[in-house]
């Protein structure tokens, strides 16, 4: 079972790394990049905003004094996964809109 974790793990990492490195490598027109910068915008913004929801999650639920809170925070897995996904679909998105 702990195989399946590993390869599962490393399938998204290479795939993650893949969509955000790929479009760079391209030659392509100004709007090209005007898409992909769009889209690599929008990532990171949701990016940030879910770093800062585990952080206020995290001090609150220290100054709430839940017992069951351990600190374990989002898992990168999980994280890199959401990302990936978010920055696929707003890549899709912006070239249906501005047609690439």
């Amino acid at each position: 079972m702990d195989y399946v974790k590993i390869v599962y793990s490393v399938i998204l990492l290479v795939s993650g790394i893949l969509i955000f490195v790929a479009p760079m490598f391209q030659s392509g027109d100004e709007r090209r990049q005007f898409i992909i910068s769009k889209a690599h915008s929008y990532a990171f913004i949701v990016a940030v905003g879910i770093l800062i929801f585990e952080v206020v999650e995290s001090i609150y639920l220290t100054f709430e004094g839940n017992a069951s809170y351990n600190g374990s925070g989002i898992s990168p897995i999980m994280f890199l996964t959401v990302i990936s996904i978010i920055y696929l679909t707003t890549l899709l998105i912006y070239r249906k809109k501005y047609g690439d």
